[in-house]
């Protein structure tokens, strides 16, 4: 505390003795020479405004008075009429003077002259701007600043005394004032009002200097004196500037916000100072109203709240209260105003109120978030709330309050006693909860205020001071809350799909609190039961409301829970990354079961739960929520899957690495086949069985292939784990429908599942070791009656794709016999091998002509098989 105020007192020493002041003169000068040339600006385009009128005005009343009368005007003789031969000619009888009607006065008056086009704003010349007209304006600044600087001077160079001081100034500010009214009824200065202006604005600024020396810095006059004097100057101000216009008021303005720097601010304490300047901006204020001069308005409240927040900075800890007191009615009385002043733009009308709660937002530190700085900002708040309720135009006030409200609770509550600002959360929730919930169907702010109002105090106290309450009383708390959101969010059901704020915002303030509620209660393997259950309360009010945003809304527990699982899914990432390059003990890598369950299985199970309850759940963002399903499925029944054999060592993954993973790639290929024989997500069919069909060729044929890795695959044949992985994937291609290219597929999976059945024949349960004379005509004998068991099928089916597989296949044995097989063989085996070869080759050939063509005819067309 006391080098806060050593701060201050430093602070205060500064601005009086040393050359910031001087820098704040400077400023304030610039501003002001801006200022004048804004009006300035204004007032000639004004001026030529009026001069183009008046020249319009002429030129047309010049033309009126040129032209003759209507009834003077010769009468223009009318066409005769023309007759058509082919009709018969009409008698004409002269017209009745009494059968035609006067011509009316209306009809006899002269057209309107058109209306004037708008003048256009030209910029003066840089001779007439800099030598003609702003040499003025920067003269009259000019004298003020050296009023203010004389003062100054004597002050510290103490010449003169107070009284004689006081004196001067006075004398000066009269001779001001004087000069200004002598230069609007003196003939050589008359003509142009700026000199006036000028003067009698110099003079306002100079009362108001020797006002405060007077009252505030030399205690020569009494208080009530003092305030009595400044009203008097203050009313003569307003006079001035109703006199002479924009200008007057423009000096009086930046005179008045600069006087209390000559003594130094705090020179007759910070009371004083308050009050005058309450009073001088409720004279702006009204001068603006009176005359509908929206800039003053505007600049007599930015000026009033700058003064507040340097004084929030230079100010003693003990005043700072007088200068919040001040803040909260600069607030409403510039918000008050303002309408009146001929401001409509809702950001305007209520930014006094928006940078009021802003300063005592700076303001709630330095009174040490007690009972005082609460009062101020629930006070300011409730007005906000109370004018918008009375004009919605100032609906952003109380929307702007509830953040700043918010914010304020946040660093309130993480302080080491946040009693009194736990106390301020309950009254905020009932100050903004209940007009928002019963105003809730006026307007969408209020709504709005309504829901945030209702969740956003408890959130903001929950995460900053969790230890203030038991997780039991926090519980009960924010189901009490979600309830009341609830309950709002029903009173806007009929307006489902309208985007309504009551009905959309308070389901997900309801799923909000309902979350972190059971947040308080659920053990930690539950972590992820909280946002499972938000998500099925939105999944269930959205389809029990038909609302599509509502059901958009359920995505966002999902990317929670997405987010929880994140370091699960990182480490699944890295297992699958490292398997595919050969690593056979990813089980190491994968997250323990717990951390499944928790943050994968229970998720999974509410979303695919949702996903089949309704079709039309998630609304636009379904097929985000169908693709995170689809990869969640497999990717939990892949982490399921390798728990129950849990293989961690090498000699685990030699014994029944091979059945593990034959048994995950099956469960890929029957989910797919499922699908596609109920013709269900034809799309995610194909996936699982391409997903399938590429673990066969990758990890079976390639990197885990068990003919160089070893790994048991049974000692019992055609019943092996090798023949019955390829030979039931092989079943599950034959009998999908042969339209979808499946065929190929199914052919090589049988022919895998004939060699690993033969492989295994020759060598048991590990697969390794050379390639053998018998194994390899084994593999000849295989393939030959494979490929006449297809042909025969094809023959009998009048399947021509079976038929083309069985040619295929029966050429391949062919050249493999001839060019490997009997290349191995001498003798009479190899002439017997031929002879074999040969008359197989024949009857083959004779009985695909016999039974396909018909003794030579040509083939029929073939059919699909029934």
């Amino acid at each position: 505390m006391r080098a806060s105020t050593r701060l201050r007192a430093d602070l205060r020493a500064r601005l009086w003795h040393n050359p910031p002041v001087d820098l704040l003169m400077t400023l304030t000068f610039a501003g002001l020479v801006v200022a004048i040339f804004a009006m300035w600006r204004r007032l000639a385009a004004v001026e030529r405004a009026v001069r183009h009128l008046r020249v319009e005005l002429a030129e047309a009343q010049l033309q009126a008075q040129s032209e003759p009368p209507v009834a003077a005007r010769p009468a223009v003789a009318a066409p005769p009429p023309v007759e058509r031969r082919d009709e018969p000619a009409v008698v004409r009888r002269p017209l009745d003077p009494a059968s035609v009607a006067p011509a009316s006065s209306e009809s006899m008056r002269p057209p309107e002259p058109a209306a004037p086009p708008r003048p256009r704003f030209e910029m003066p010349s840089f001779e007439a701007l800099v030598g003609g007209r702003l040499p003025v304006w920067v003269g009259g600044a000019a004298l003020v600043l050296a009023g203010v600087f004389l003062v100054r001077l004597s002050i510290e160079s103490g010449l003169l005394t107070p009284g004689i001081r006081t004196a001067l100034a006075g004398l000066f500010a009269l001779l001001l004032l004087a000069g200004g009214e002598v230069a609007r009824r003196l003939p050589a200065t008359r003509d142009d009002p700026r000199i006036a202006q000028v003067l009698a604005g110099a003079g306002i600024a100079s009362a108001y200097a020797t006002l405060y020396l007077a009252a505030a810095a030399y205690d020569l006059v009494s208080p009530l004196a003092g305030f009595a004097i400044m009203l008097a100057i203050t009313g003569v101000a307003l006079g001035l500037a109703l006199r002479h216009g924009p200008p007057t008021a423009v000096m009086a303005l930046a005179g008045g916000f600069a006087a209390p720097l000559v003594a130094g601010f705090d020179a007759a304490g910070i009371g004083p100072l308050l009050v005058y300047l309450g009073l001088f901006v409720a004279a702006l204020l009204w001068l603006a109203v009176a005359r509908g001069w929206v800039w003053l308005a505007l600049a007599a409240g930015a000026s009033a709240f700058g003064w507040a927040g340097f004084l929030l900075a230079a100010v003693r800890a003990d005043e700072v209260a007088g200068v919040a007191a001040f803040i909260v009615a600069l607030a409403l009385g510039v918000t008050l105003a303002l309408p009146s002043a001929g401001i409509q733009r809702p950001w305007l009308r209520a930014a006094p109120l928006v940078a009021g709660l802003a300063q005592l937002l700076l303001a709630a530190p330095l009174l040490d978030f007690g009972p005082l700085a609460w009062g101020f900002y629930l006070v300011l708040s409730a007005a906000a709330l109370f004018l918008a309720w009375r004009d919605p135009k100032l609906m952003p006030a109380p929307v702007a309050a509830l953040g700043l409200v918010l914010v304020l609770l946040g660093v309130g509550l993480m302080r080491p006693a946040p009693g009194v600002t736990a106390t301020a959360a309950v009254l905020a929730t009932l100050l903004f909860a209940v007009p928002g919930q019963l105003l809730s169907r006026t307007s969408r702010g209020w709504a709005l205020l309504g829901v945030v109002g209702t969740v956003g105090p408890v959130l903001a106290a929950q995460l900053a001071a969790t230890r203030l309450l038991a997780p039991s009383f926090w519980c009960l708390l924010d189901l009490l809350l979600a309830a009341a959101c609830g309950w709002l969010s029903w009173r806007h059901r009929e307006r489902a799909n309208d985007q309504d704020v009551g009905l959309v915002g308070g389901a997900l303030a309801a799923a909000t609190l309902l979350g972190a509620g059971l947040q308080q209660i659920v053990p930690g393997a539950l972590v992820a039961l909280p946002l499972a259950a938000a998500m099925a309360a939105l999944a269930g009010w959205g389809r029990a409301t038909g609302d599509a945003s509502v059901r958009r809304l359920t995505l966002l527990p999902l990317l929670g829970l997405l987010v929880l699982a994140l370091i699960p899914l990182a480490q699944v990432t890295e297992a699958f990354g490292r398997s595919l390059f050969g690593e056979m003990l990813p089980y190491r890598l994968l997250p323990p079961l717990r951390d499944i369950l928790r943050f994968l299985a229970l998720p999974t199970a509410v979303l695919v739960a949702i996903l089949f309850a309704d079709r039309q759940s998630f609304g636009r963002a379904r097929r985000i929520a169908l693709a995170i399903a689809g990869g969640a499925v497999p990717l939990l029944a892949y982490l399921l899957l390798k728990q129950p054999l849990a293989i961690a060592e090498p000699a685990a993954f030699a014994a029944v690495g091979f059945i593990e993973r034959a048994v995950i790639t099956q469960a890929l290929l029957l989910a797919g086949w499922a699908l596609v024989r109920n013709r269900r997500l034809p799309r995610v069919a194909n996936l699982l069985l391409a997903l399938g069909v590429a673990r066969i060729v990758w990890f079976d044929l390639m990197v885990f292939n068990p003919a160089g890795v070893p790994q048991a695959v049974g000692a019992v044949p055609l019943l092996n784990a090798a023949t019955l992985h390829l030979g039931v994937a092989a079943a599950l291609f034959w009998t999908l429908p042969p339209r979808r290219g499946t065929r190929p597929i199914a052919a090589a999976l049988t022919l895998l599942a004939l060699v690993a059945t033969v492989r295994q024949l020759t060598h048991g349960s590990v697969l390794t070791g050379p390639l053998g004379t018998g194994e390899n005509w084994g593999y000849s004998a295989a393939m030959l009656g494979q490929s006449l068991f297809w042909l025969w099928r094809g023959i009998t089916a009048k399947a021509s794709d079976l038929r083309l597989l069985g040619l295929l296949l029966l050429t391949a044995t062919t050249f493999k016999v001839f060019l490997v097989d009997a290349a191995a063989l001498e003798g009479v085996l190899r002439i017997l091998s031929f002879l074999g070869l040969g008359f197989a080759l024949i009857g083959i050939g004779w009985a695909y002509r016999r039974f396909l063509t018909g003794a030579g005819s040509a083939p029929p067309a073939d059919r699909a098989p029934a």
